[in-house]
């Protein structure tokens, strides 16, 4: 399967389901204990994630959206994950769609980066939902008119959210 990488629109006019990856599609539980450390260990969090097991809820919400929309992944993962991402994606049966990862060295909270980017990604077109785990990531977007559907059907992490908001590493 061919994914496109992040950058330009698609010329489609179906409308977009964005779908988040880390506690909406991927369980990261098995590697969160790289996080607990201090300092973290981030090069071994993100070496970890091929080894995530899919999220039951996650997929199949992306499976059936993909039916009606053009899919698009927006993840926090920084862009030097995307090899193993995209092998994931395609390992685990997931819909076709461009990959948008968080630029290298971009530390800002994922709430700022993800608005940032669904802002880049919608450019002008529908976006019938944005799935997420991240309350904060949610109600920001909710904030700025994207519909939201909240993933919480995985085990909430403290360390993965304080690792989102204060250190924008995921």
């Amino acid at each position: 399967m061919t994914r496109a990488g992040s950058g330009g629109h698609g010329t489609g006019s179906r409308p977009l389901a964005v779908f988040d990856l880390d506690g909406t599609l991927a369980d990261t539980a098995h590697r969160q204990r790289f996080l607990r450390r201090r300092p973290r260990d981030w090069n071994a969090f993100f070496a970890a994630a091929p080894a995530d097991p899919p999220l039951a809820e996650g997929v199949a919400l992306a499976l059936r959206s993909a039916a009606e929309c053009e899919i698009v992944y927006l993840t926090g993962r920084p862009e030097r994950c995307r090899e193993d991402t995209l092998a994931w994606l395609d390992r685990h049966g997931l819909p076709e769609g461009r990959l948008w990862m968080r630029p290298d060295g971009d530390r800002r909270p994922a709430r700022h980066t993800k608005l940032e980017l669904l802002r880049r990604i919608a450019g002008g077109r529908e976006v019938r939902h944005l799935v997420d785990d991240d309350e904060l990531v949610c109600d920001a977007c909710e904030q700025a008119g994207f519909p939201v559907v909240r993933a919480r059907w995985a085990a909430a992490s403290a360390d993965l959210r304080d690792a989102q908001e204060r250190e924008g590493r995921t």
